[in-house]
């Protein structure tokens, strides 16, 4: 098994937490430098055409992209712990939830993005900054709507034992960190999201314990 992951990458990190979860530790890790462009280059173009983290090649199959793609695929093939629920309602509660970090407000964020709103509609470092925290507070808000009124959250975000929502919850505050994003109106993220991170899997796979990074994100 090969994991092409970047310390920086929230993509990455979510999972990472999920290979630690399932006991998983991969043959190889091969960091991408997203910040000097790595991802485009033909060595890792050829791997995943889209130019995005995490890919995972596990054997001789085709190489698995997309992070929420690839945590169903260790949850089907590694089934034990479980990262989703068993019934039906719950999967798909803890599926919408993780979709509000991995396809809604991440996506607005990253690298290719930024780049975007620098390069073609020149906006200075202030407004892409506030795009960025903009719409990560989309995204907490969301969860935080869900999670403080739904009945099904417990200590973590569906139950008592953490699922692939919390791996996204624990992702969307830690780029709410990278981008000191104000977190005091979402006390019921932040609660859950707190009690993953006390959760070994969960710390051990921050991007700041990750190879290349640097002590703080003061450095």
């Amino acid at each position: 098994m090969k994991l092409y992951s970047f310390w920086r990458s929230l993509a990455s990190f979510r999972v990472r937490i999920a290979l630690n979860i399932k006991g998983i530790v991969p043959d190889e890790v091969v960091n991408v430098d997203l910040m000097k462009g790595d991802q485009c280059q033909p060595a890792y173009r050829a791997v995943n055409p889209q130019m995005l983290l995490p890919a995972l090649v596990d054997g001789d199959g085709p190489i698995l992209f997309q992070s929420v793609a690839i945590m169903e695929y260790l949850e089907e093939t590694h089934p034990n712990p479980p990262i989703l629920p068993q019934d039906p309602r719950g999967r798909a509660r803890v599926r919408a939830l993780a979709a509000i970090n991995a396809s809604d407000s991440h996506p607005l964020m990253v690298p290719r993005v930024r780049n975007f709103l620098e390069q073609e509609l020149k906006l200075d470092e202030a407004a892409r900054t506030k795009w960025i925290r903009h719409w990560i507070g989309e995204g907490l808000a969301a969860m935080e709507g869900h999670l403080a009124r739904d009945k099904d959250t417990g200590k973590f975000a569906h139950g008592n034992n953490p699922t692939m929502a919390d791996i996204c919850v624990a992702a969307q505050v830690t780029g709410a960190g990278f981008f000191k994003v104000n977190v005091e109106p979402y006390p019921t993220v932040m609660r859950i999201a707190t009690s993953c991170m006390e959760l070994e899997p969960f710390a051990k796979a921050h991007p700041l314990k990750q190879p290349g990074a640097p002590a703080s994100l003061a450095h």
